[in-house]
């Protein structure tokens, strides 16, 4: 039986350390209005500059691509151009908030590929109904852009949403909350499993949650070889199983039901993790969605990533307390980062510079693998399983790894070295970096408002 445990003062820091930031943020987000804006990225000089960046010069290029409408890649910004599209309807842990309200974490989206992918994003909020509607609209503006960002939609809609643009657009389209989060989970996962010393192939994850996120790691998790049959899924309903008679046939959450919890578990989170390895969750935020004793019945030197947002389904200091010997969140004010800010510049580098049909799993794979190597063995510790977002090295070695895999599936359109991939990755983030320090420096960004 578990014994008793004794709450740490410090979990009042973890709280209060929160709130604190949510003050800040609001007070900045105000002074700023907001972190976007657009700049040119040809030179001025001159009003005869104008006659040939607009008209009537530009009738010249809009020719040449009317004649060849693959020059539109070389021409214009369109290789480098995402839409981070969202209705607003599950906004990082806060819910169906809608477009208005969510448009702030898209601007924070498309502040992260600037800066961490010298990728341009634009946010586009959608006042829809249905996932038609929403299907719809993405393929009428896709002509202006070389891909798509889907963000922060429920489920189960965000799925059919996914699988329909998969097929149907002419430009990569992917749903970071499904594909991104799932690429650094996996990355974490690999790093943690090194630091308890176990093996894929035996170890019990529960996984808390069967949202977008969770189903999307489970996905991703069980296809590099960890054993479906040994892990428990858990959703408002309890665990995943043959006898939950109320899942709707051919839902995912059904299909997952088929090859999971192979020992007929039931009841709820704590039954899950009783002797699990590893827990990931991706559920609602917390505290208190996962107790400290639940914690302390997992197996030995257990692996917790904690990951809803803005506040973990059990902070840290209590897990560690109960003794799970690796710990991840979602936040960036506790060690190990288990967000997909780590990938999802990344990647839409790697594919946009090889010109992807798509994004795979395997570029997924393949970019979780290049996150986990660039920690290096002798570095591995509980509180470093993956590396702080101002690495910046981690980056362009994904970018490469992701553009590589795209060849070697045969869905780029445009061939390149591994080498020629990393250096262009570095140059093209480099640049964005620079370009946003000169701003600082000249104090057209103006710097931050004293408290």
């Amino acid at each position: 039986m578990p014994k008793p445990f004794i709450k740490d003062s410090s979990d009042n820091k973890d709280q209060e350390k929160s709130d604190r930031l949510a003050r800040e943020s609001i007070r900045l987000h105000q002074y700023y209005r907001g972190k976007l804006n657009i700049m040119p990225k040809c030179p001025i000089r001159e009003l005869d500059d104008f006659s040939i960046w607009y008209t009537p010069g530009v009738a010249a290029p809009c020719k040449a691509i009317a004649a060849h409408p693959e020059q539109v890649y070389e021409m214009t910004n369109k290789g480098n151009l995402i839409a981070i599209v969202s209705d607003g309807s599950r906004v990082l842990g806060l819910g169906d908030i809608g477009p208005e309200a969510g448009l702030p974490v898209m601007e924070g989206k498309a502040m992260l590929f600037k800066y961490f992918g010298g990728v341009d994003a634009i946010p586009i909020m959608l006042d829809v109904n249905s996932p038609d509607e929403f299907i719809e609209t993405v393929l009428r503006i896709q002509p202006g852009f070389g891909g798509i960002n889907l963000e922060d939609i429920a489920q189960p809609k965000c799925f059919e949403i996914l699988d329909r643009l998969r097929q149907e657009a002419h430009i990569p389209v992917w749903h970071d909350d499904q594909q991104g989060t799932a690429t650094v989970t996996l990355a974490g996962l690999m790093n943690a499993l090194k630091v308890v010393g176990k093996a894929k192939e035996t170890v019990r994850v529960a996984f808390i949650g069967t949202g977008a996120a969770g189903i999307a790691c489970s996905r991703l998790i069980f296809g590099w070889g960890v054993d479906p049959a040994k892990a428990t899924m858990v959703d408002v309903g309890g665990i995943l199983g043959p006898h939950r008679k109320d899942l709707d046939s051919g839902a995912l959450q059904w299909e997952l039901a088929q090859i999971t919890n192979m020992e007929g578990r039931e009841g709820g989170i704590p039954e899950a993790l009783q002797g699990a390895d590893v827990v990931i969750a991706y559920a609602k935020p917390g505290p208190g969605i996962i107790l400290p004793a639940w914690i302390e019945a997992m197996a030995a030197d257990p692996i917790v990533f904690s990951c809803a947002n803005p506040t973990p389904e059990i902070w840290p200091s209590e897990a560690k307390a109960a003794g799970a010997a690796v710990v991840g969140t979602g936040r960036s004010d506790f060690p190990n980062q288990v967000n997909n800010s780590l990938s999802f510049p990344a990647i839409f580098r790697g594919a946009l510079d090889v010109r992807a049909r798509t994004i795979t799993d395997e570029m997924c794979f393949a970019a979780a693998e290049a996150l986990a190597n660039s920690v290096d063995d002798s570095e591995l510790n509980p509180d470093y399983i993956l590396p702080k977002m101002m690495d910046l090295t981690i980056y362009p070695l994904q970018a490469a790894a992701v553009g590589m895999k795209a060849q070697e599936q045969g869905l780029a359109q445009v061939q390149m070295s591994y080498d020629e991939l990393l250096t262009r990755a570095e140059i093209m983030i480099a640049a964005s970096q620079a370009a946003t320090h000169v701003l600082m420096d000249e104090n057209c960004i103006p710097p931050m408002p004293a408290d």
